[in-house]
């Protein structure tokens, strides 16, 4: 069986492929690396990853711990963690999606030209039998996110004409379970343009008058990067035809998606861009507001933040903020979205700009993984009752998880499933996962 049955839309395909690739095994040793924010093609994955198969290829490359993030949506939490458990990968799943903060309505956060409005993260999601009112929450995002993609169709539709798109024809096709985002937009216009005009000049005509782009200085025709961030950017983004600016009613508050994570017993995440905003700015204020909230953890997505070997602003900023979370104990999330071409498998970790913030990432793995698997089988979660009643302190409870997530790995579950039990106290729970790993 093919690598790409891995990437099937049908699940059980899918299944087959995933079973057949453990049980071949031969993968290296798993190491440090870590990526923690994969998105699959359950929203968009520039290689058309399905959750199994970016669990192959994060084995494959010797990852210890791996995570997806897709937007709006679960849909591929269950396939996920199946995954990481018949490959022996330290795993967490999340879930994406933008917020408003009022308290920054003034200000840009960290979605470019969108005062107020800020991409936002829950992590460490264990099962997607979750609270009647959370459900109605995630379905409600992904209502209100079809609703916004159709309505910028019909806007750009009119503008890109005589190149139209049927949303169920030709851009649904392009993702298993129906969660289009922008991104699917942008592909679907390119190739149905590469399509309507066969000779590479008409195509580069048609785009030229449209996007306002001299023929040859377009990149990457016809469908990739360069052109389909062109289109999203002329089209889809401030100063896009298709452009409207969002407001309070157009995506939930953060208070409101923190509180849906927390109802699933997930941890709601922060997320962090570049610093260069001034929302980020304020990156303190934006934090005591968030945790205000719930926020307990952060997410950063460090290769896109600096240039190796040329220090600069980015940089001086990551290395702050990194500084920042270490200071107020909070868990950091790090990964590669690969949700654009060119996005890599993992970050960068051996440069010298990330290899002395390794160890702050690798925490914030080991955190994660414990938290995600003892909440799966204990509901002994980072932010459960039983946490609350043994650690007083946060950097007690970070070094209780930090310590089971190094130790434990999936191989032995079913050793610690049967002996694990919420009477039991933290020097009680890491003895059991020694001896679980010992016995495995």
């Amino acid at each position: 069986m093919s690598d790409s049955s891995l990437n099937d839309f049908s699940s059980q395909i899918r299944e087959q492929a995933l079973q057949h690739a453990a049980e071949a095994g031969g993968f290296p040793e798993p190491t440090n690396l870590l990526n923690l924010h994969a998105h699959t093609f359950y929203s968009f994955n520039y290689k058309d990853y399905s959750p199994s198969m970016f669990a192959v290829e994060a084995k494959k490359a010797g990852l210890g711990s791996a995570g997806i993030v897709d937007f709006d949506v679960l849909d591929g939490l269950d396939e996920f963690w199946n995954a990481s458990r018949k490959l022996d990968l330290k795993a967490c799943i999340g879930l994406e999606s933008r917020v408003f903060v009022p308290e920054f309505a003034d200000r840009v956060i960290n979605s470019p030209g969108e005062p107020g409005i800020c991409y936002h993260m829950g992590t460490g999601f264990t099962t997607t039998e979750i609270p009647h009112d959370a459900q109605d929450f995630l379905d409600g995002m992904r209502t209100t996110s079809e609703q916004r993609n159709r309505s910028l169709l019909d806007r750009v539709n009119a503008f890109l004409t005589p190149l139209t798109l049927d949303y169920e024809r030709d851009v649904l096709p392009l993702t298993p379970n129906g969660n289009a985002t922008e991104r699917h937009l942008c592909l679907a216009y390119a190739r149905k343009a590469a399509a309507q005009f066969p000779e590479e000049s008409a195509l580069r005509a048609f785009w030229s008058e449209k996007l306002g782009v001299p023929a040859g200085d377009l990149k990457d025709v016809p469908d990739g990067r360069g052109m389909t961030d062109l289109i999203r950017a002329r089209t889809m983004k401030k100063g896009g035809v298709g452009y409207v600016q969002p407001d309070s009613g157009s995506f939930p508050n953060m208070a409101e998606m923190n509180q849906f994570v927390l109802k699933c017993g997930a941890l709601p995440t922060l997320t962090w861009l570049d610093g260069c905003s001034d929302g980020e700015q304020a990156i303190r204020e934006l934090v005591e507001v968030s945790q205000s909230s719930g926020v307990v953890a952060f997410n950063i997505i460090p290769d896109r933040n600096y240039t190796p070997g040329a220090p600069d602003q980015k940089l001086k900023n990551l290395q702050e903020v990194i500084r920042l979370t270490q200071e107020l104990e909070l868990p950091l999330i790090g990964g590669t979205e690969m949700n654009s071409p060119g996005h890599k498998l993992v970050d960068s970790f051996e440069t010298d700009e990330l290899s002395a913030v390794h160890p702050v990432f690798l925490r914030g793995a080991h955190i994660l993984h414990a938290h995600s698997t003892l909440q799966k089988f204990g509901n002994m979660g980072y932010l459960s009752e039983w946490a609350s009643s043994h650690f007083g302190q946060v950097k007690e409870k970070n070094d209780f998880y930090d310590q089971f997530g190094e130790i434990f790995s999936p191989r032995a579950d079913t050793r610690l499933q049967d002996s694990l039990s919420a009477e039991k106290a933290p020097a009680e729970v890491l003895a059991l996962a020694k001896e679980a790993m010992t016995a495995a």
